[in-house]
Formats: structure tokens, sequence, C-alpha cells
């Protein structure tokens, strides 16, 4: 009896975990430029020890089907997301990558295309500016500083997803220490 009891309450607290992370997780992506629920379903798939349809993912996160539709498109967009191919159904099968490094690089990348490049590309066009007057001055000395702080965030952003995840992370803990 108490082996029963042992395996629910370790099934009720795996269950409390995954809704408690699916729902941070979901929150957090909000913060890598993406909506709550693409972070949500990216977070299911990650979590999941088996790919998962549509069906599984609209019943586990209560979401429509035209919501995870679209969501899992963006997320196979961003390279986060792979379908697989099940000989055992005809229904399309989802994973994610579990490879947390590459994750980071492919939001990184994603991040750095959709913000990044285009600051560079607008400070860029307007740093040289004629310096007529007061205001046309300072407005390309502002350009010129956005141009000069963005180049170095891509140099850094380039630097940190061409290395490898073992060497960053032992620079990291070099300098935590």
């Amino acid at each position: 009896m108490d082996n029963v009891q042992t395996v629910v309450s370790d099934h009720e607290t795996l269950a409390i975990a995954k809704k408690e992370f699916l729902t941070s997780w979901g929150e957090l992506s909000t913060n890598w430029g993406v909506c709550k629920t693409m972070g949500q379903i990216h977070g299911l798939l990650l979590i999941s020890s088996t790919p998962k349809c549509t069906d599984d993912i609209m019943r586990e996160l209560d979401i429509s089907r035209g919501n995870t539709h679209i969501n899992i498109r963006a997320l196979q967009d961003w390279n986060l997301v792979y379908k697989v191919d099940l000989d055992t159904c005809r229904k399309d099968y989802f994973i994610a990558e579990k490879d947390i490094w590459k994750v980071l690089v492919r939001i990184i990348q994603q991040r750095k295309e959709r913000e990044l490049t285009p600051l560079i590309e607008l400070a860029d066009r307007f740093k040289n500016l004629e310096n007529d007057g007061l205001e046309a001055k300072e407005f390309a000395s502002m350009m010129s500083e956005i141009s000069m702080f963005s180049h170095r965030a891509d140099q850094v952003l380039q630097n940190i997803t061409a290395s490898e995840s073992s060497w960053l992370m032992n620079s990291f803990m070099k300098l935590v220490r």
C-alpha cells in the first residue's frame, strides 16, 4: 500500500513540477522575443521523453489547434523543434533540440537577426550624415555611438555562437570563481 502511495505521490510531484516549469518557461520565453505559448510548446517538447503530435500538445497545454500549428511552425523556423516520422502513425510528431548549448545559440542567432542586425543597418545608414548644425551633429554622434556599440555586440555574439560550449563554460566558470 505504501508503494502505491509513493508512486502516486511521485507522479503528482512530477506533474506539479512539469506544470510549473512549463509556466515559467513560457514566461521566460517572452524575454527572447517570442510569445508565451510558443515557449510553453518548446518547453513541453524539451522535457518530453518521446515525440509529441499536435493533439498531445493541444491536450497537455490546453490550447487550440491553430495556435499549436502556428507556434510549432515558428519553432521549426527557429530550428528549435523538428518533425519526426514515426512508421506507426500518419500524424506529424515533433521533438525539441535537446542540446541546451544549441538551443542558446539558435535563440541568440534569431534575436541577433531580428533585433541587432536591423539596428546596425539603421545606425550605419545615418552615422555619416552631414554635420551642419547642432542637431545634425548630435544626431550623427548618437548614430555613430549606436553603430559602434551594435557592431561590438554583434562581434561578441558571433564569438559566442562560433565557440564550443565547453570552452565558453570553462571561461565563464573562471570568471565567477
